[in-house]
C-alpha cells in the first residue's frame, strides 16, 4: 500500500476505484451533472463518469460553474466519492464543499505520478491521508 500525506480540504472518509486525469476539468460545459460524465470535447476522459469513483485530477478550469454543476451532481447522486487534486483554486475548493465529499490536496508526492485509473484509493479527508492499493495488488473481485 502506498500512503500519501497532504492537506484537508473537506473532511470525511471514502474509498473507491480511482478515475485519473492529468487534465483540468471544466465545471460549466465540461461535465454532465446528472450523470457525472465528462462531456468536454477534447478531454481525455470524455464519455467517462466519475460517479462513485475517487476523482484524481490536476485541478479546475473555467468559470464558477463548478459550484452549480457539482452541487447538482451531488443532488443527482452522480458525484464522485472523493477528490484528490494538485492545484487548489476557489473553483475546486467550492466544488468539493458543495459535493460534501472528502477532498485532499498538497500531497507529499504527486498523485498523478502514483495513482492510476483502476487503483483502489481510500481518502481520509480529516487526516489528510490518501491510501493507494495498486490494481495489480488487489485481490480479484
Amino acid at each position: 500500500m502506498i500512503v500519501l500525506k497532504g492537506r484537508k480540504v473537506v473532511g470525511g472518509v471514502a474509498e473507491g476505484q480511482a478515475l485519473v486525469t492529468r487534465q483540468t476539468i471544466s465545471g460549466w460545459g465540461g461535465v454532465h451533472a446528472l450523470t457525472g460524465t465528462i462531456i468536454e470535447t477534447h478531454h481525455e476522459l470524455r464519455g467517462q463518469s466519475f460517479k462513485d469513483k475517487v476523482l484524481v485530477f490536476r485541478g479546475a478550469k473555467g468559470s464558477s460553474g463548478w459550484s452549480v454543476v457539482f452541487h447538482t451532481a451531488r443532488l443527482a447522486g452522480s458525484a464522485p466519492k472523493a477528490l484528490v487534486f494538485n492545484e487548489m483554486t476557489t473553483k475546486v475548493a467550492l466544488g468539493a464543499v458543495v459535493m460534501r465529499v472528502p477532498a485532499v490536496t498538497d500531497l507529499d508526492r504527486d498523485p498523478l505520478e502514483v495513482i492510476e485509473t483502476g487503483d483502489w484509493v481510500r481518502v481520509d479527508g480529516d487526516a489528510g491521508i490518501v491510501e493507494v492499493v495498486k490494481r495489480a495488488q488487489r485481490a480479484p473481485e
